[in-house]
């Protein structure tokens, strides 16, 4: 049973949502403040729905998010402060990253890492509607696509985090293969004509994006010429159901990355938010 203090933090997350659209409820049941060091290790409930370790702002974790969302999965979240993680933490996740996801199974509640493999298990185990191309061949190029996004996002953190200008040309110059790719396609999006797997796996990093144009020292803003039809598909990934409910606006991003430079982190931002 979860602490009354977790229960709160649920429904404050609930509110938040419902402030987002009414038209989008999220199928997580519940979501935790962010617990950190010395707070006590959850009891997972035996309601044989998924548990989900995560950070309300960490893009990985915002991938698995995104596909619990989009195949309608119930699952619970519990947040962690990265900052301060709970000892126990180590325990569900060996090196103490997000997400892990705990899957009910014959021995109990056992589980996996990495958002890809996470990724690749949810369409894998919950084949009701497919992210992935069911053509082997598209599939696998949809997956070598996901990898070399990795060009995108470390570059993203070249610039922001490191404030390395030649990240700027290597952003564009990766960007530029999936702008080549969305046109050559043909279609709304990587997908087809709604989201796919391709899609979500890269979503977090472009929903992003826009922080680069604040930056102190360096700044980077997608050229709307050069990347016409991303920024179109951006527009429409937006609107998608599984991105909207998860979906973190450019202000409230830029106040966490704020924080996170003066190392004065408020991980629980989106519920002081919902309280006023």
């Amino acid at each position: 049973m979860l602490s009354d203090i977790s229960i709160r933090s649920g429904r404050r997350v609930a509110k938040y949502f419902s402030q987002v659209s009414s038209k989008h409820i999220s199928n997580m049941v519940i979501e935790t403040r962010h617990l950190k060091t010395g707070d006590p290790e959850p009891t997972f409930p035996s309601d044989g729905k998924l548990q989900l370790l995560s950070m309300r702002f960490c893009p990985y974790a915002q991938r698995t998010h995104i596909i619990l969302e989009a195949k309608r999965i119930p699952y619970h979240t519990y947040n962690i402060d990265l900052t301060n993680k709970p000892e126990w933490l180590t325990k569900y996740s060996l090196l103490g990253k997000v997400p892990a996801l705990g899957v009910p199974t014959e021995r109990g509640l056992s589980f996996i890492h990495e958002s890809m493999v996470i990724a690749d298990y949810l369409d894998e185990k919950y084949p009701e509607k497919l992210l992935y191309p069911k053509d082997p061949f598209a599939k696998a190029v949809d997956r070598l696509l996901i990898e070399r996004f990795s060009i995108v996002s470390n570059a993203f953190y070249k610039i922001g985090v490191r404030g390395d200008i030649d990240g700027k040309v290597e952003l564009s110059n990766g960007l530029d293969e999936f702008e080549t790719e969305l046109k050559k396609r043909g279609t709304s999006f990587f997908g087809g004509k709604e989201p796919g797997m391709l899609d979500y796996m890269i979503w977090p990093w472009m929903e992003r994006l826009v922080l680069l144009k604040y930056g102190k020292d360096i700044q980077y803003e997608i050229d709307e010429e050069r990347f016409a039809a991303l920024i179109e598909w951006s527009r429409k990934m937006i609107d998608d159901y599984a991105v909207k409910v998860h979906y973190i606006t450019a202000d409230i991003h830029r106040q966490f990355v704020d924080g996170f430079k003066s190392k004065n982190i408020d991980y629980d931002i989106l519920l002081t938010k919902s309280k006023m």
